[in-house]
């Protein structure tokens, strides 16, 4: 099987000095997902979490949202030459009775690390249906200062990053701060499909009252991931982009970005932000 991290022989240069050494790089490895037998996507990733990966993929395009709905997840093997099992294509199973979509050439999507999916014939058709709206039950109300110490929480739980620099993360949080599970990944996106496949197969979805915190920017398909899996609340470190603001602004999200140090950018869902009262804004007497 695949492991996480690779070693490379690399020249460097450090003040004018020169010298060889082994680099240790995070690995990248396709992973073919399958649906009851048939292909239905192909992704780049950090092998590890595969099933989670796959189930949570499948929360995101709306086929699966209960763990019950899941039959299994299997390996393939025969995908050599000599039929060894290269733990690269994964077969998921559907419980009997959940409908299958119909997997055709223009349904078929390529996903990369570093641009998510791909090839969709339209954005309408990337605006996939969620199943739970996004609620407020149990309430949420974040204090700034909470949100500040998340990203420090996230990287203190980056064990392979801190070996390679060279991996996304994402991390649940309760609307408390207490971390719940982080996952590493090559793709950001399937950082947080790993999260959410887990949390799929725990049968805790939808997951009302989260905190998703990414280590990278915020597309339209982290916005989306999050509206399928029900979390109000989605923070970024770097920037969002303008379609992950506008869906933010339709289906409730809270988004969050330029999260860092004490300072963010608010763009959607702002009465989740527990703000102190401006003088001015206080009544007389």
């Amino acid at each position: 099987m695949g492991r996480v991290t690779e070693r490379r022989r690399v020249l460097r240069i450090r003040d004018g000095a020169e010298s060889h050494r082994a680099d240790t790089l995070v690995a990248e490895e396709p992973l073919e997902i399958r649906l009851n037998g048939k292909p239905l996507a192909i992704t780049m990733r950090t092998p590890g979490d595969d099933f989670a990966l796959a189930a949570g993929f499948l929360v995101s395009e709306g086929v699966l949202g209960r763990a019950d709905e899941l039959a299994n997840i299997v390996y393939c093997a025969g995908a050599t030459v000599d039929g060894s099992n290269t733990y690269n294509i994964v077969d998921v199973r559907l419980a009997p009775g959940v409908a299958v979509p119909d997997i055709t050439l223009e349904r078929n999507v390529y996903t990369t690390s570093s641009c998510g999916l791909c090839g969709k014939a339209s954005l309408d058709a990337v605006r996939t249906q969620a199943r739970w709206p996004i609620s407020d039950s149990p309430p949420v109300r974040l204090e700034p200062e909470l949100l500040s110490a998340l990203p420090d929480r996230l990287r203190a739980h980056q064990q392979v990053f801190e070996r390679t620099g060279g991996l996304h993360a994402a991390a649940l949080f309760t609307a408390e701060g207490e971390l719940l599970d982080v996952r590493e990944d090559v793709g950001r996106h399937n950082a947080v499909d790993k999260l959410v496949g887990r949390a799929l197969q725990q049968g805790l979805l939808p997951l009302a009252g989260k905190i998703l915190m990414v280590s990278g920017r915020a597309s339209f398909e982290l916005a989306q991931k999050a509206v399928m899996a029900g979390i109000p609340v989605l923070a970024a470190v770097s920037a969002p982009s303008s379609l992950a603001v506008d869906l933010a602004n339709e289906a409730g999200l809270t988004l969050v970005g330029f999260l860092r140090g004490t300072s963010m950018n608010v763009y959607a869902g702002e009465q989740r932000i527990a703000l102190r009262a401006r003088a001015g804004d206080r009544s007389a007497g």
